[in-house]
């Protein structure tokens, strides 16, 4: 078994216009999802990453504070799982529930260094 994330990019909730109800709808299928890893035991970590964003880039060190309005997508979060391979992550990748707002999942494998 090897370790991946899964990193959620799309438009930020606040940018979408989301009423109360949407939102409080939406995190309830945030919260079926990972409970449904959670129970399969495959779940390993993961946190929400709020919109503020700040760059620092190049020789100089150049700082930027970046809003989401600023940028098309954002990283929102993320999750850590323990998967066979990247065909088992792309099916738990299926209940990821923000498709229909037009959001991303990218997976990737954790590198394990020897020490």
């Amino acid at each position: 078994m090897k370790n991946f994330m899964m990193i959620f990019i799309g438009a930020d909730y606040a940018d979408l216009g989301l009423s109360p109800e949407e939102l409080q709808n939406r995190m309830g299928k945030w919260f079926a999802w990972g409970n449904k890893m959670e129970q399969a035991g495959i779940l390993r970590g993961g946190e929400a990453l709020t919109s503020q964003i700040r760059r620092i880039t190049g020789e100089n060190r150049t700082v930027t504070d970046v809003t989401s309005a600023e940028v098309k997508e954002i990283v929102g979060g993320y999750y850590t799982v323990e998967a066979k391979d990247f065909d088992a992550v792309q099916q738990i990748a299926q209940d990821f529930p923000d498709y229909d707002l037009g959001g991303t999942v990218e997976i990737r494998e954790v590198m394990v260094f020897d020490r």
